[in-house]
């Protein structure tokens, strides 16, 4: 699985390893996220970070849904993706991991 992260959102993707082909992706910049996001967008004083754990954690629900949908079962996290990552995004992403795990995605 790789993981894309900005302070504007968050996308996750699962590729097969042979192909490097996208099997599945889930985004923070999807429809379901748009209120989230005009809400942060349109405050004084503006944020910085447009996404959270929340928002993590859902983006992570969604992959695992569509990883269900075509029938991927075991999805293989790379440990050096994780710790190489500053400390605020670790947080806020142990959600994703957590939720996508939680479903029944090994």
């Amino acid at each position: 699985m790789k993981l894309v992260l900005s302070c504007w959102k968050i996308t996750a993707q699962v590729t097969n390893t042979t192909t490097s082909s996208i099997i599945a992706m889930a985004s923070s910049s999807e429809q379901e996220f748009v209120t989230h996001y005009r809400a942060l967008v349109n405050r004084f004083p503006r944020s910085h970070g447009f996404w959270d754990s929340e928002v993590a954690s859902r983006v992570g629900e969604k992959l695992e849904f569509r990883l269900r949908e075509i029938g991927v079962t075991n999805v293989q996290f790379d440990p050096h993706e994780k710790q190489s990552r500053p400390v605020h995004y670790r947080v806020m992403l142990s959600s994703l991991f957590h939720s996508i795990k939680n479903t029944g995605v090994d």
